[in-house]
């Protein structure tokens, strides 16, 4: 378990690093590091796109209303072909096909769902990552403006100081006092 836990904080530290590495890059190249992550090409198999396909639909009202239909009209036919013949449907009462056969649905669709949840999260911490890239790149961003503003005070400072003590030199020599020496 420790092991575990281990690789996959050396695995973050090595994300952030390149991180850091790849937000370095951009503000000594002053360029922008935000991109739209929707247009970039996503390499996924067959499979994960089947099991994208299967979650979005699993998840859909079309899939809950179609689901519902085919319910009802097993209970109803099978209950009709049971008034009808005498009590001998294709699935009499407690309708054990049909209990099969959701089961098997279930069974099938719930690891399809994660497949695509995996996915989703997988996607999800790529958008984080970039997230945290621009965050931290406009951090280093303001912390930079803030040193110029600072540094430009600084100047400013002196630089009004100086003035005065033009000034003063200016005021005293009009009025033939010597200058006090500050």
């Amino acid at each position: 378990m420790k092991h575990k836990r281990n690789h996959n904080q050396t695995a973050e530290s090595a994300q952030q690093k390149s991180s850091h590495d790849r937000v370095a890059e951009h503000i000594a190249a002053r360029r922008p590091i935000s991109r739209t992550l929707l247009e970039e090409p996503e390499a996924a198999s067959f499979g994960q796109r089947a099991a994208d396909a299967v979650a979005r639909f699993g998840g859909s009202w079309t899939f809950i209303m179609l689901f519902a239909l085919v319910l009802c009209t097993w209970v109803l036919l099978n209950s009709w072909l049971l008034a009808r013949n005498g009590g001998k449907g294709f699935d009499p009462y407690p309708y054990i096909l049909l209990n099969l056969f959701l089961s098997m649905l279930a069974s099938i669709q719930a690891p399809v769902i994660l497949m695509s949840q995996n996915r989703q999260g997988e996607k999800d911490r790529r958008d984080a990552r970039h997230d945290y890239e621009i965050n931290l790149k406009a951090e280093l961003e303001i912390i930079s403006l803030h040193e110029k503003i600072d540094a430009l005070k600084v100047t400013q400072w002196e630089q009004l100081i100086a003035l005065q003590r033009e000034q003063i030199r200016m005021l005293s020599s009009l009025c033939g006092v010597a200058p006090r020496q500050a």
